[in-house]
Order: C-alpha cells, then structure tokens, then sequence
C-alpha cells in the first residue's frame, strides 16, 4: 500500500546587507531554515562559495541526511532482527564535483561504527547495513552511489 508524505520547511534569507544582490559580493549567504516547531538551524553557503564558516551549508546537511537515514534504517532493522546495538556513530564523506557553475554529488561514503551486545550479533549486525540501505529513502533518491564502509564491535 502506498503512503504519500508531505513535509514543509520555510527558509528566510537573512544575507541582504543593504543593497540585497547588486553585486556578487554585495550579500552574505546566510539564511535560517525554520521547521514548525523546532529549533531553527542557522545555515549559509559552503566557505568556497562565500559563506559562513560556523553555520551548516546545504552540503553538510544533504550528508548528514544520508547518514541519519541509514542509521535510523539500521537502527529499525537491529531492534526487529534481535540485534542490539548500545552505540552508533558515522564519520560520512561525500565528493562533490564543480565544473563551472555546475556541481553535483559524485559519490558518498557513511562510515558507521557500531557497537553491539554480543559477539554472536556481529555477522548478523554486518548484513543489516545492507538492508538498511536500500531501505533509505534518502539514498533511494539519489543518482550517485552511497557506499558503506561499517565497522562492527562489541561492547
């Protein structure tokens, strides 16, 4: 049975530094994203492109996207396939291609790390990752490859 999901996110230029975009280097590229309810996230453009250092670009958050969405995956599969995982992280990587004024994603590695309850969990945990990511809807939408590189060890 298909299910159709609607999500809604407002984002607010807050860059115009007087003269709005007369010139290329006339405004900053910071911006607020802002869902109903939630914290607000202070975003700009990658430092390459004349943004702000200390904010998040669309870049960082597109990776970490992937990485959460595999994880939360993961996460779903452990608990309903017996395998209990008491730790998580993910150091993910993406290579992202300019040409010009074009760019696109080339390639994204997640780089999960998991900890386990037992020994006898770890083949187990290993396939998972797996599964996990061809269930990510995520990585589902995009036309370059997420690899995984995972890293199973108990506690």
């Amino acid at each position: 049975m298909s299910h159709t999901h609607q999500y809604k996110t407002s984002v607010y230029w807050t860059g115009n530094e007087g003269s709005g975009t007369a010139a290329y280097t006339a405004y900053s590229r910071d911006h607020t994203i802002h869902v109903e309810g939630k914290p607000e996230i202070m975003g700009s453009s990658d430092p390459n492109f004349r943004g702000d250092a200390t904010r998040y670009n669309p870049e960082e958050m597109f990776l970490a996207s992937l990485s959460t969405c595999h994880m939360l995956w993961y996460l779903h599969l452990c608990a309903v396939n017996g395998v209990v995982v008491t730790a998580y992280e993910d150091h993910a990587e993406g290579t992202m291609l300019e040409s010009g004024q074009d760019g696109r994603f080339t390639e994204v590695t997640l780089q999960p790390i998991v900890t386990v309850q037992d020994a006898s969990m770890i083949d187990k945990a290993n396939a998972l990752h797996e599964k996990a990511h061809h269930s990510c809807y995520i990585a589902a939408s995009v036309n370059f490859p997420v690899r995984h590189m995972a890293r199973v060890a108990v506690v």
